[in-house]
């Protein structure tokens, strides 16, 4: 490494954040990046460790020594072609990801890890200024046709991929603008769509194309998925048409909450609300948009979702936002020794929550209280663990006012009409069955139909969905070619 002491000279230096009286008054980023000077020092702390475990920390195996100390050199465009190697979209996971890599540096063992999220955040945003990211057009094409079904990150990475090899891809995508979870998933102010718009730009000049509107097979007609589908296309005739066929669907299913009261109006999941913004900011004229503005919102659920729900209603300007888990409150800090270099079960406080809102632990929902079909109050009990059950509190029951109150308990599958139109083999969840390991490496039950992401294993993160959109183009070029030069 450029400064083997460097770990020992400097400290864990944040990415900088506007304040919340300024940043809720936008929809746009508010992360501070860091400075070109700023990076230098936090890529100095990676230590000459010998083992990485952040490279294995990583769900795409970034090669993270390399391009921090290519960072302390002041080469940033070889550190870009570093960065490049393993992640087709470090902009996203820059962005989004929860960075297991940090989780698992060397450093954390017994001090604060190397910044590497914000390393490569900075990597990026600067070699797109720079205009180092440009397309990479193939130098012959094979004549293969591959469809991809859904254009989240697993699909915008398998295709990207596919294309470089000289395949003809079409993405198919069954909302008006490409990006899958990303696009109507994740608020503007976590990731602003323009980074989404400028990959398909360097994607459709490498062949990739996109049809917009079309929904592949049918959905249920009582379905709360997002959908602008204008057109539909049955899975057989993808099949004639194309030699391979790619599914990365999201994991659109939303856990529901069976208790009296479900169907009062004002109870809705996240999925029904948080999109809704996004298509705002994006110049969509939307009737009757869910908004939270002067209402008491309450948010079941602690995970990802449920902070962006948080935040989304405080930039609605909502009267009071409550967040509900079942869990316990976890410990602030992790005990280290044991759950090193894994991800560690700790408190996690996010921007959103930081701008208010106030978050109750080891909870749950009994009975959703409404007047005139609108809901009005939550009726809960407190819960302890006992045995490896949850049992109720004698004596903890309350009742909370709340005038919207957000589903955001995760997902349970993908839509399974679209598995069932193809005719694919589900595992136990109702996900995609294929595995990820030899001769069937992505493979489903129906020759020349593959799956990968959350379709295939389940509601996983940002990056998890791109490494598994590289695999599968391997093993689809692999299908199509006899053999594959792609990275796996």
């Amino acid at each position: 490494m450029g400064k083997v002491t460097g770990f020992l000279e400097y400290e864990r230096l944040e990415e900088g954040y506007e304040p919340p009286q300024a940043r809720l008054k936008t929809w746009k980023e508010f992360v501070i990046t860091l400075s070109a000077d700023q990076a230098k020092v936090q890529s100095a702390r990676c230590m000459d460790c010998g083992t990485p475990f952040c490279n294995s920390g990583c769900p795409v195996n970034n090669i993270i020594p390399d391009f921090n100390d290519l960072v302390f050199q002041g080469d940033w465009k070889l550190a870009l072609d570093v960065l490049h190697q393993t992640n087709n979209f470090p902009e996203f996971t820059g962005r989004v990801c929860p960075a297991p890599c940090e989780a698992a540096c060397t450093l954390n063992v017994n001090d604060d890890a190397v910044g590497i999220k914000s390393i490569e955040h900075a990597i990026i945003d600067r070699g797109w200024a720079e205009g180092w990211v440009v397309p990479m057009v193939p130098a012959a094409k094979t004549g293969k046709r591959v469809a991809v079904v859904g254009s989240g990150p697993a699909g915008l990475a398998a295709a990207q991929q596919l294309a470089r090899v000289g395949h003809d891809v079409t993405v198919f995508e069954k909302n008006s603008r490409i990006g899958g979870l990303l696009r109507y998933g994740i608020p503007d102010f976590k990731m602003e769509k323009s980074h989404i718009d400028r990959r398909i730009g360097q994607m459709q000049a490498e062949g990739v194309s996109f049809k917009t509107g079309v929904l592949v097979g049918a959905l249920p007609a009582d379905t709360k998925v997002t959908n602008d589908a204008q057109s539909t296309i049955t899975p057989a005739q993808l099949q004639a048409d194309f030699d391979a066929v790619l599914l990365t669907g999201g994991s659109e299913t939303s856990r529901d909450l069976p208790v009296p009261g479900r169907e009062l109006d004002g109870v809705h999941y996240a999925m029904e609300f948080l999109p809704q913004q996004n298509k705002v900011v994006a110049g969509d004229k939307l009737k009757g948009q869910l908004k939270a503005t002067g209402k008491h919102v309450i948010v079941i659920g602690g995970g990802d979702t449920g902070s962006d729900c948080v935040g989304t209603s405080n930039r609605h300007g909502a009267a009071s936002v409550t967040q509900f888990e079942l869990m316990p409150q976890p410990p602030v800090e992790e005990n280290r020794p044991m759950t090193w270099p894994y991800w560690p079960y700790k408190l996690r406080t996010s921007s959103s929550h930081v701008e208010g809102c106030d978050r109750e632990f080891a909870i749950a929902t009994k009975e959703l209280v409404g007047s005139k079909g609108k809901v009005t109050a939550l009726k809960t009990v407190r819960v302890e663990w006992q045995g490896g059950k949850m049992v109720e509190v004698p004596g903890s029951e309350q009742e909370h006012k709340a005038d919207l109150v957000l589903l955001a308990m995760g997902f349970v599958a993908p839509v399974g009409s679209v598995l069932e139109a193809f005719g694919v083999e589900k595992d136990s969840r109702g996900n995609v069955k294929a595995s990820t390991e030899g001769a069937a490496s992505y493979k489903t039950s129906v020759p020349g139909v593959f799956a990968a992401g959350d379709m295939r294993r389940g509601q996983s993160l940002v990056v998890w969905a791109i490494r598994e959109g590289r695999q599968a183009a391997h093993a689809v070029d692999e299908f199509l070619m006899g053999a594959s030069n792609l990275p796996r």
